[in-house]
């Protein structure tokens, strides 16, 4: 109270009770104290009935009652010296905590005319200009409120005196009041002011606030203290709330759409996502800073707006630079949140100019602007505009700090995203890149595949698949499983993938080179292990020649009836565990019959026995298919669609057609220079006999070099010369000397060393291995 015993123009001195369901107080504040005398530790605990007239709205068998007010008289006491009249109000608290009331009472006397609009059931008539001017400015607060829910409102407040603390609605109001941070910062730096000038024997400034707040509000100071705390409080509440809308997954197309919805409307209307090209293309971390270059692709738009407003102007999925006189250039460049509180029409024309072939002037002017970076370790990966239409209030100082740390905790879900799609995008490069390009058809046989890449959490796996040619029209089939996931498991798959293609062309026994693999394994670290099935194909003789390293079985489906079965091989234990031998079996196969390889991520299923698996690949395998790729379709869809399938898959199909006796010639000729024209002589007429005139002239050169050479370097014995036709004409000469040829560079004068250049030259494919009594050295031609 001032000296004249009125309250200062527009300020009521509040006691402020909080009651809970038991009906004791659980808050009394200074004002309290002031006005009804006990002090605060003398109050909280007791009965609100010892110490408030307000019995008729307390609590009622764990329930708060209607709101309600009413007037009373307090007699004089340690409170106050004379007996005063005492206006009050009751209104009930719902929410998980025990309070259940809250009463406001002020000093009849002290709120003056106020108490006619605060309280107008104690009025002598009703203020029915007031009931407008409230319905009136109801829209300004909640824009959607239509006028007869505003005017309803009123006449209920008014007219009625009963307050409306709920109602049914869906618009958010702004996520805290900003007058009362304002008046902390105010205050705070009056204080500052005043121990400058204390500093300098200066009088103390005084305002008139100063006045209020020393005399006639000093008790309502703690009250706002409260509420500067329910401020902040209500802003790290809204922060937590955005932190677990985000990030929900490591998919950053999805990470992008929640930040975006996290804060329309609560905090924005408008907010519009702008990420670097290079973050969305996934091409890792982008270097040096952004420029007027710089291409910035728009992820995301939500809005409030009429649907289409946004969508003609500024579509998602656009990439553009962005000018350097703009807002958007300055916060990217920066780093920092750049505030504009109201676009005028100048400023809103002032950065439209600045785009070409747009006009934005109608979605920026006459809003509030804040624009947030999106950063994660120090560099800028994007950014966001965030926009208040012009009914709310603009964007301050606070909204400026609440926007910086939203979107420092968004920078750092969306770095965490993408740095996973990087990772995931470079190991399935590196996996893609280590899947072998099989030709669907090979000396007597057809080859179909399919890799189906993992779920979510082990997407990039260890197996693979492989066909590799042989001497004889003979086909080393390979499937194998490294154990694990990620980056690591590619990269050992990778490695095993090169040495079972080393060592196949080497044409080792299926037990040995599988030894070998073992041995190599143990070479390049003991972290990982592997399943690895091998099986080599030779068409002509009709034979299957396979070892296992702990991986599942084949199945063979047998052409003559179509039954399949699962071939019972030595298990043997997986690649990396050492010290285990490896047995080779040799399975006898029809022309027709289909050999079906596969990775145990194709028949285990969590929670299910890994027979059940097996019995349907079984199954699936014997279902009649147009042709090999619909047979591994049929497959596919019997067991990889089953639900619970986490790893990734390889599957491996071959056909053997097999090679039939009239289309292999063999010759054995003795290792004498006299042997050449007759092998020239052989080749000729074999190829006449099969129809291939058109290979004649480059086949008879290419094996007069071949049987040359075996003749020259061969100690003794003879040279075997054995020509196949299967797709194409494959030619091949044996002869007992281990050593290999080479390519040599042969100069005008050289007598020796063209040989095999004009192989080289003529051949559609060549190639040299040893055998267990020598050499190979074959070629392929075309057959026509």
């Amino acid at each position: 109270m001032n000296g004249t015993g009125q309250a200062p123009q527009g300020h009521v001195p509040l006691a402020v009770v909080v009651i809970d369901h038991t009906g004791d107080v659980t808050h009394w504040s200074t004002g309290a104290r002031r006005l009804f005398g006990p002090a605060r530790e003398d109050a909280v605990g007791r009965p609100a009935t010892d110490l408030l007239p307000v019995s008729g709205a307390l609590p009622q068998d764990g329930r708060a009652a209607y709101p309600a007010c009413g007037r009373a008289r307090l007699d004089a006491g340690a409170g106050h010296p004379d007996r005063i009249d005492v206006l009050w109000w009751a209104y009930p608290l719902a929410g998980p905590g025990p309070e259940r009331l809250l009463v406001l009472a002020a000093d009849a006397a002290g709120a003056g005319p106020v108490s006619e609009q605060l309280a107008p059931g104690f009025a002598r008539h009703t203020d029915f200009p007031a009931a407008d001017e409230l319905a009136r400015a109801l829209p300004e607060i909640l824009p959607s409120m239509s006028v007869g829910e505003s005017a309803r409102i009123a006449a209920q407040v008014l007219e009625l005196g009963y307050p409306v603390l709920e109602f049914s609605h869906h618009d958010r109001v702004p996520v805290t009041a900003d007058w009362g941070v304002s008046r902390r910062t105010e205050r705070k730096q009056r204080r500052a002011e005043a121990a400058r000038a204390a500093a300098a024997g200066l009088p103390s400034p005084r305002s008139p606030l100063d006045d209020a707040e020393n005399a006639e509000n000093a008790e309502n100071a703690e009250d706002l203290e409260d509420l500067e705390y329910v401020a902040v409080r209500e802003r790290l509440e809204f922060l937590n709330e955005v932190s677990g809308a985000i990030g929900s997954s490591l998919d950053l197309s999805r990470t992008i759409v929640e930040v975006s919805r996290a804060v329309v409307p609560r905090f924005t209307d408008v907010a519009g996502t702008y990420l670097r090209e290079q973050v969305v293309a996934g091409e890792g971390f982008p270097e040096g800073p952004p420029d007027a270059t710089t291409l910035w692709h728009r992820v995301a738009l939500e809005h409030t707006d009429e649907p289409g407003r946004w969508d003609d102007v500024v579509p998602v999925g656009e990439s553009m630079p962005f000018p350097v006189h703009t807002p958007f250039f300055q916060c990217m460049t920066s780093g920092d949140p750049v505030l504009v509180p109201y676009i005028s029409e100048e400023m809103g024309n002032a950065i439209a100019s600045q785009f070409e072939k747009r006009d934005i002037r109608p979605l920026i002017t006459h809003r509030s602007m804040l624009v947030v970076p999106l950063k994660a370790r120090n560099v800028v990966l994007g950014f966001m505009i965030l926009l208040r239409h012009r009914e709310r209030p603009v964007f301050n100082d606070m909204d400026r700090v609440t926007g910086a740390e939203l979107a420092a905790r968004a920078g750092l879900v969306l770095d965490n995203a993408r740095m996973y799609t990087y990772q995931e995008s470079v190991a399935e490069t590196l996996q893609d890149s280590m899947l072998p390009r099989i030709a669907p058809r090979l000396p007597g046989c057809d080859i179909a595949t399919r890799y189906l890449p993992g779920t979510l959490l082990g997407r990039v796996g260890g197996d693979w698949f492989d066909a590799v040619k042989l001497p004889g029209a003979r086909t080393a089939l390979v499937v194998g499983d490294v154990m694990g996931h990620g980056l690591n498991s590619a990269a050992m798959m990778g490695q095993l993938r090169t040495a079972v293609q080393t060592m196949a062309a080497l044409d080792l026994p299926p037990a040995q080179l599988l030894r070998n693999l073992d041995d190599l394994a143990h070479r390049l670290g003991d972290t990982y292990l592997a399943t690895c099935l091998y099986a080599v194909y030779d068409p002509i003789a009709g034979e299957l020649h396979l070892a296992n390293a702990g991986h599942i079985p084949p199945v063979v489906v047998r052409a003559e009836d179509g039954r399949s079965k699962l071939l019972a091989l030595p298990t043997g234990a997986p690649i990396g565990v050492g010290g285990v031998p490896f047995e080779s079996v040799t399975v006898p196969v029809a022309p027709g019959d289909r050999l079906v390889m596969c990775t145990d991520g194709l028949v285990e299923v969590r929670g299910e026995d890994i027979g059940v698996g097996l019995a349907t690949l079984c199954e699936s395998a014997a279902h009649p298919a147009a042709s090999m790729d619909d047979a591994c379709d049929t497959i596919i869809r019997s067991l990889a669609t089953r639900g619970g399938r986490k790893d990734d898959v390889a599957l491996l199909m071959v056909r053997m057609a097999g090679i039939e006796g009239g289309d292999v010639a063999h010759w054995e000729l003795p290792a004498e220079p006299a042997q050449v024209a007759r092998a020239r002589a052989l080749v000729r007429e074999r190829l006449a006999l099969w129809g291939l005139p058109g290979a004649e002239y480059a086949a008879e050169l290419m094996v007069s070099e071949l049987v040359t050479n075996a003749v020259r370097h061969a100690r003794g014995g003879s040279v075997q010369l054995r020509l196949i036709r299967s797709g194409t004409l494959l030619c091949e000469v044996e002869d007992a000397e281990h050593t290999l040829p080479t390519l040599l560079n042969a100069g005008p004068g050289d007598e020796f060393g063209r040989g095999l250049r004009v192989v080289a030259r003529l051949a559609r494919e060549w190639g040299t291995s040893r055998t267990a009594t020598g050499k190979t050295v074959w070629f392929e031609l075309t057959a026509r």
